[in-house]
């Protein structure tokens, strides 16, 4: 039987192992956590959003002003130290943030969000956990706040993307949800939406991979990985003999970068860290709510409300940090009500693998028979199951489908869109 490895116990590796034993092969799983789902697949928002799947590096992250981003309180937050490597990445992942850049990469990623629902339905055969059909409501303070949604919407229609949504303003907006306040006076009512529990849904499609046979090897941290063209020896911290494998596939998230640069690739990973926290509400919750302008995510979640959000980039093992929970406390205290944000439970932090050009990477490296797939950003609940599904078909086939070329983890950086730092707008001018 064909042997497989895959490296990397979150939703994206699991599900490249499931598509791996539907071809046909024998799989081995192994993580450096205790338990699966410990990097960011556990306390996330839990969406299947095609409609919300956009890259990370849209204009405003520069022109909204780059002070903002060495303040704790700010949605997107870079702590002032000296890191030579987190700088270089974010001077890349700055260069793509036009749009022009972000127009190509929405028409990139529309290759994934169409299929990606279709994905989560092929899982559904085997995968007990459910997902739950419901619309996503964005809300804004008024019409003006939302123009930047709607034109990211254009955008994915433009791509040729399905989207469908409905614009609501006034009392119908706040009476759209019993948990918007009367701060928000226009709702987005985004269709055709799902959600799951992440953790739950990454733990069922881990009992059904041990279900059909795979072996799980948790506690080991992977540090090389070599493909002799006959087979693939995989080595570990902890000094197993060398694991033998025909294929293994990559799939650790923000950690991707300490076996890749081995792996002939070039674009950098780093830990773009999410912060969660769940908060009874006096009424239950029934649809997941966003609030762009804060950049916060609300999920129903066991009986309460799953508070979401922030982008941090620091170490993907750092500590949490209680002031990013306060400040998404503080965003959204005035815009939710009936909601007990104050007594929050389940703090978590967790890294979501971000490229520095916005895209994953998927697909063979320079090592024969090692694979990729890894930097999805906030997306890989919804793009981790379609993303196995070309891979394990690339895999078995030995052809890259068309839909994964763009995602080639040996492509080079886009010539930066941005020319020269002093060149860009003022801190704090607008676009």
């Amino acid at each position: 039987m064909k042997r497989a490895i895959v490296i990397g116990a979150g939703i994206v590796g699991l599900a490249c192992g499931w598509h791996l034993q539907e071809q046909g092969y024998e799989v081995t799983v192994m993580d450096r956590g205790a338990d699966v789902a410990a990097g960011s697949s556990w306390g996330n928002a839990g969406w299947l959003s095609p409609a919300l799947a956009i890259p990370l590096n849209e204009p405003s992250l520069v022109t909204s002003g780059l002070l903002s981003l060495l303040r704790a309180d700010s949605p997107l937050y870079v702590p002032l130290r000296f890191d030579p490597e987190l700088w270089r990445f974010l001077v890349l992942f700055a260069s793509q943030c036009t749009r022009g850049a972000f127009a190509q990469m929405m028409d990139t990623l529309a290759i994934l969000n169409a299929r990606a629902l279709e994905a989560f339905d092929r899982l559904s055969l085997t995968v007990e956990e459910p997902t739950t059909s419901a619309p996503i409501l964005a809300g804004f303070r008024d019409r003006r706040e939302a123009e930047g949604l709607l034109d990211e919407f254009a955008l994915i229609r433009d791509a040729g993307g399905e989207l469908h949504y409905d614009l609501l303003e006034g009392k119908a907006a706040e009476d759209r949800s019993p948990l918007f306040s009367r701060a928000i006076g226009c709702v987005i009512d985004i269709h055709d939406q799902r959600y799951v529990n992440p953790n739950r849904y990454t733990h069922a499609l881990a009992d059904t991979l041990r279900t059909r046979g795979a072996t799980f090897m948790m506690e080991q941290e992977v540090i090389q990985i070599r493909g002799t063209g006959r087979e693939v020896q995989v080595r570990t911290r902890s000094g197993l003999e060398p694991i033998r494998s025909d294929v293994a596939v990559v799939a650790t998230g923000a950690w991707v970068n300490r076996l890749a640069r081995d792996l002939g690739v070039h674009i950098p990973v780093r830990a773009g860290r999410g912060y969660s926290m769940i908060c009874d509400t006096q009424e239950p919750a029934t649809t997941p709510i966003y609030l762009p302008t804060a950049r916060v995510a609300c999920t129903p979640i066991d009986g309460g409300l799953r508070v979401a959000g922030t982008m941090e980039f620091r170490r993907p093992d750092d500590p949490l940090d209680p002031q990013r929970l306060a400040a998404i406390t503080r965003s959204t205290r005035d815009l939710l009500t009936g909601i007990d944000i104050d007594h929050a439970h389940d703090r978590w932090v967790g890294p979501r693998p971000v490229s520095a050009d916005g895209l994953p990477l998927i697909g063979p490296t320079t090592q024969p028979g090692v694979y990729l797939a890894a930097g999805h950003g906030m997306w890989g609940v919804t793009q981790g199951p379609i993303t196995g599904q070309l891979l394990a078909q690339a895999i078995d086939s030995g052809e890259v489908p068309p839909e994964l070329r763009p995602f080639d983890p040996l492509r080079s950086l886009q010539r930066p869109q941005v020319p020269m730092i002093a060149k860009w707008p003022r801190l704090g001018s607008k676009s």
